[in-house]
């Protein structure tokens, strides 16, 4: 596959990951946020219980890495979530958290895009709290 049509079929996932995620009711407050560790697809906010702080309500920061696959003679997208790549979103994560100041709870989501390989859409997976600091 060109570069071209990588960019496009990870431009077409990170859409219909937005979309699902806002389906879902969250808001998305930033797009493609780049740094010198990397870049976060998608970043957002979500009002749920916070368990830490005893279930109070909460805005949560988002931090969103879209994982889109057409076919999987490569594997699954969720299953491109290597611990390498865990590690290189944390790294991302933790610095918009620092760049921002963000002191509310936060975590890591990924959005898998599952795609035939003729570009039928076939599952968009949204896992909370995919990504943690102790590995994928």
């Amino acid at each position: 596959m060109s570069a071209d049509a990588r960019r496009g079929l990870g431009k077409r996932g990170e859409e219909l990951a937005a979309a699902h995620l806002r389906d879902a009711g969250l808001t998305i407050v930033a797009r493609n946020w780049r740094c010198r560790e990397g870049e976060l697809d998608l970043v957002a906010t979500e009002e749920a219980a916070d368990w830490s702080q005893g279930g109070a309500r909460a805005t949560w920061l988002v931090l969103v890495e879209v994982r889109t696959r057409r076919g999987d003679t490569f594997g699954t997208a969720l299953a491109s979530v290597t611990p390498a790549k865990a590690t290189q979103v944390r790294r991302v994560a933790q610095a918009y958290v620092q760049a921002t100041g963000w002191r509310g709870p936060w975590r890591i989501d990924v959005v898998a895009v599952q795609m035939e390989t003729q570009g039928r859409l076939v599952a968009v997976e949204h896992i909370r709290g995919a990504v943690t600091g102790d590995g994928a």
